[in-house]
């Protein structure tokens, strides 16, 4: 399987927003194979659609589309999943290169152990300044 991951990110006037979008999805390119993109839902480029157009030529047959978020919110569960076209289950299917490619959408990160343990962390490098 050739997966696609698109990691979404809000978008903001502020550079260093769209930057630390691309620093992350770099650093997922480099956990495996995936072919990693991104995508920004207000202000920045690449919209969703110019996202997902950006895997023609790679020959995905899935993308996750990976909302860089921490909790749900109005983004996440309508604007996102209205803008994939999703299903109930979180799913489209969308044309690529005139093949027909899935489209599976990932939960955001939420009360996870390693986003209390970076919490933690940041903390500590507050006392300590």
């Amino acid at each position: 399987m050739n997966t696609g991951i698109l990691v979404l990110g809000h978008g903001s006037t502020l550079p260093y927003n769209k930057e630390l979008v691309e620093q992350v999805a770099e650093t997922i390119a480099g956990y495996g194979n995936a072919v990693v993109r991104t995508a920004f839902l207000n202000i920045n480029q690449p919209t969703l659609k110019q996202g997902l157009e950006s895997f023609k030529g790679t020959g995905v047959d899935k993308i996750v589309a990976l909302p860089i978020f921490l909790a749900h919110g109005v983004h996440t569960l309508e604007d996102i999943p209205r803008e994939l076209n999703l299903n109930e289950d979180k799913k489209a299917t969308i044309e690529i290169d005139g093949g027909m490619v899935e489209l599976v959408y990932a939960e955001p990160f939420g009360a996870d152990a390693s986003i209390a343990e970076l919490a933690y962390r940041r903390a500590n490098e507050a006392l300590s300044r």
